[in-house]
């Protein structure tokens, strides 16, 4: 005989029957039935330990986790650990420990309170409840972190390997006159990019003027070689020299020469002498 539901959860266990073999319904387990060591694994999956026992028998009554009614959640839990106990006792110890515990809570609520207790006594169920609350957040916790997408269960890497492919290029036939056509071809692309760039002159008569002026106003005379640049070159020499021709023909300066093949010197014109 094979039995078809070992994975049962709270409600098979206490509400429904222990099995159904060959569409029968089993109140309890046969007695020449035989138990792997290791079936219970299976059987407990659904629980993770005692603190999600009791979270999972609270909220299937929808009961309020600040005001458990210990006595039903006591006697609900009692029945379960006497299922574990009569199929692994191993499995059972730690949820013995979590039955002594509400044991206590039930027998502490029980006992009659004395009228004359001047503080109000702490509810036992206090301690219970603040560590239901705290598992339930790691547990809702764990199971959004379990929703998102894990590499190697949900999304897998695609590896693809390809071998060495040789590729052969056949070499192009081309003969004298296909190159020179290419050739004059490269030639027109270059004539249709040329483009002419216009530079502004280095030296301009006008600058060479008013440098020429600023000069005058810090010296009475000027040597008239001084005014030349050798390394401007020609076209400093012919830049100064028109820009000197320009001066004196707006009568901005005059040029001196006291002797005879001597030096001719460069001054300002006064108001006097424009006069």
């Amino acid at each position: 005989m094979t039995l078809t539901n070992m994975n049962m959860t709270l409600d098979t266990a206490i509400d429904k029957p222990f099995a159904i073999v060959n569409g029968q319904r089993l109140a309890s387990m046969p007695l020449d039935l035989y138990i792997p060591p290791d079936a219970m694994r299976i059987f407990l999956e659904a629980f993770e330990g005692p603190f999600d026992l009791l979270l999972y028998l609270i909220k299937k009554q929808n009961i309020d986790i600040l005001n458990i009614p210990i006595t039903e959640v006591t006697r609900q839990y009692i029945k379960y650990v006497d299922l574990m106990r009569e199929l692994s006792i191993e499995l059972a110890a730690e949820y013995l420990v979590m039955a002594a515990i509400l044991a206590e809570i039930k027998s502490r609520m029980l006992l009659p309170k004395p009228e004359t207790t001047v503080a109000e006594e702490e509810d036992p169920r206090a301690e219970l409840v603040r560590r239901l609350q705290e598992y339930e957040r790691f547990k809702q916790a764990a199971e959004s972190l379990d929703k998102l997408p894990r590499q190697e269960r949900d999304t897998f890497l695609a590896h693809a390997e390809t071998g060495p492919i040789a590729i052969e290029k056949p070499k192009p036939t081309v003969n004298l006159q296909e190159v020179l056509r290419a050739f004059l071809d490269v030639l027109q692309r270059a004539e249709l990019q040329a483009s002419h760039q216009i530079q502004l002159e280095p030296l301009s008569v006008r600058e060479r003027m008013s440098h020429i002026l600023s000069l005058l106003t810090t010296q009475e005379h000027i040597c008239f070689t001084r005014l030349f640049r050798s390394a401007e070159g020609k076209i400093g020499v012919v830049v100064s020299f028109l820009a000197m021709l320009e001066l004196l023909k707006e009568k901005a300066i005059e040029l001196i020469q006291t002797t005879p093949f001597g030096q001719i010197h460069v001054k300002p014109v006064s108001a006097k002498a424009e006069v």
